[in-house]
């Protein structure tokens, strides 16, 4: 247990120290370049990085919807034999 809570101390300064601090300069506020993702949407490229996270999503939210329906299933088995068991 004094090992885990040591790891767990150990994570946490090493988030505190990863905070420095940036300097802003009147650059930044008029800066007008962005350059995120020019190349891949001029290559028509983002668009397969959009399905793509979109599938990915999809997927996490379908899994989390069969998964809360067996959890659904497993709850009402356990309180039907518990009932069952109470009363027999």
């Amino acid at each position: 247990m004094r090992k885990i809570l040591l790891i767990l101390c150990l994570f946490c300064s090493l988030n505190v120290l990863a905070q420095e601090k940036q300097e802003i300069t009147e650059q930044d506020y008029t800066n007008q370049q962005v350059e995120m993702a020019d190349s891949f949407r001029a290559d028509g490229k983002i668009y397969v990085v959009v399905a793509i996270i979109s599938l990915i999503l999809g997927g996490l939210f379908t899994y989390a919807v069969l998964i809360d329906r067996k959890v659904s299933r497993l709850e009402n088995l356990v309180e039907n034999r518990s009932s069952k068991h109470l009363v027999g």
